[in-house]
């Protein structure tokens, strides 16, 4: 007998993109400039994080969560790195 598998959901480089800008706005950050000031995060790195071009080391997963104020979950999931249940599709 087949069981159905949950397949979770995995957000869009656009969807990171409107994440980002929003919750910058929220914190009163204009840019990553902003961002690379509070993290020490070169702006390279943070702009192919948010573009999905590349998953963040652990070592940066601290200071951005802090500087974002988010969960490291939140972070992952915003940055496509980690999927999220379709049933919690609304939640970051």
């Amino acid at each position: 007998m087949k069981t159905a598998v949950k397949r979770g959901y995995r957000v869009s480089p656009t969807e990171t993109a409107e994440w980002l800008k929003l919750r910058m706005s929220n914190l009163g950050l204009s840019g990553l400039e902003d961002l690379h000031k509070l993290t020490g995060i070169d702006r390279g790195s943070l702009s192919r994080y948010f573009r999905q071009e590349r998953i963040p080391r652990i070592d940066v997963i601290a200071p951005l969560c802090k500087a974002l104020e988010v969960s490291p979950e939140t972070l992952l999931i915003a940055l496509g790195a980690i999927d999220k249940n379709q049933e919690k599709r609304g939640r970051f």
